[in-house]
């Protein structure tokens, strides 16, 4: 992973931000947000389960886990998972 693009903590609690919206496509996902009015292309369906997966999983991980990613994959994920946390399109879950 390059030291320009970190991930998430996968062992906290992350969610979609209460102003994202997320249009399935046949090629993933498109996830607007409408307080940045920036757009983000999902071209993972499985990444795409992760993020549906997030709201009710006690932690990222757990979201990846229950999207079926393997172990070896992990990074990747964690490393998208921060892109769009820097995107404003997941927040940090605190309740």
């Amino acid at each position: 992973m390059s030291a320009g693009m970190p991930g998430i903590d996968l062992d906290r609690a992350w969610d979609l931000h209460p102003q994202v919206s997320v249009r399935p496509e046949p090629f993933g996902a498109l996830l607007y947000h409408f307080g940045t009015r920036k757009l983000s292309f999902l071209k993972d369906r499985r990444l795409l389960e992760v993020v549906r997966s997030l709201k009710d999983a006690p932690t990222a991980r757990d979201a990846c886990a229950a999207a079926g990613v393997p172990a070896s994959d992990l990074a990747r994920y964690r490393a998208a998972l921060g892109a769009l946390v820097r995107s404003s399109m997941l927040v940090e879950r605190t309740s």
